[in-house]
């Protein structure tokens, strides 16, 4: 006999969710910070032409620091989609979409920061 009381089946839709969402905020973090410091060469060594007045201080770092956390607050309600996304549409497989539900949510979050400082190449090309 099978033991599936393992399963996250058995685990009511908004504590698996829950369960998760610091692994979901340190990704926010970690991607703000690497897309922080990929925005920061753009600006400094790569693509911004010298006659602009882009530059990085204390001041804009800090402006843009807030403007992060404003956005991972955004970012933390649309996390609701996927309890939501699983109460409206009655999975089969509840484990299977859980995780690729997840997934799907951290990696789009996680590669969202990064449009910045691609945007920036790609206007300067």
């Amino acid at each position: 006999m099978i033991d599936n009381l393992n399963t996250d089946e058995q685990i009511p839709t908004m504590r698996w969710w829950n369960n998760r969402r610091i692994r979901y905020n340190i990704g926010l973090i970690k991607a703000g910070f690497l897309a922080f410091i990929c925005y920061a060469l753009v600006v400094q060594f790569m693509i911004i032409p010298k006659d602009t007045n882009a530059e990085i201080t204390l001041f804009t770092t800090l402006f843009q620091g807030i403007g992060y956390l404003f956005m991972m607050l955004i970012a933390n309600l649309f996390y609701f989609l996927g309890p939501i996304s699983e109460n409206l549409i009655k999975p089969d497989n509840i484990d299977r979409f859980r995780e690729r539900t997840f997934r799907l949510g951290y990696w789009f979050s996680f590669v969202l920061p990064f449009s910045i400082p691609v945007t920036l190449i790609l206007i300067n090309l």
